[in-house]
């Protein structure tokens, strides 16, 4: 249950940050053109996924107790951050997109405001419940 909300809050931080932006450009805010703004990152989010699946498992073969925690600021969220933004950069590149300098620049804060602040902000709430219930 803990991976669905993980994985789900990340598609909405992509759908935001794509809404977000959309709006910002006064650009078509319909089903198709928010799709497109939101797939690449989106894609590059789940290949960040897999990325920080894959480093867990690797992790653990070597001996480690380190089983996948996407929900975790590092290593596994800057995986998926680093994955929305590189694969997503790519991908608007290879279909002509645009990747101005300013929109990576962007898109790299925002994305990691986003997809890194809700699981800081989690890691935060859970330490001090951890600290009031003791």
């Amino acid at each position: 249950m803990r991976r669905l909300f993980t994985a789900s809050a990340d598609f909405f931080a992509v759908l935001v940050f794509a809404f977000i932006g959309r709006m910002n450009h006064a650009e078509d805010l319909s089903l198709h053109g928010l799709f497109s703004t939101t797939w690449p990152f989106a894609l590059g989010a789940a290949i960040g996924w897999s990325l920080a699946y894959l480093y867990a498992h690797m992790r653990a073969d070597h001996g480690f107790d380190y089983p996948f925690h996407p929900e975790r600021v590092f290593p596994d969220g800057v995986l998926v951050w680093v994955g929305a933004v590189v694969i997503g950069m790519i991908l608007r590149q290879q279909f002509h997109q645009g990747v101005a300098l300013s929109f990576i620049i962007v898109a790299t804060i925002v994305l990691g405001v986003f997809l890194l602040g809700w699981r800081a902000a989690r890691m935060v709430l859970s330490r001090r419940r951890q600290t009031v219930t003791t």
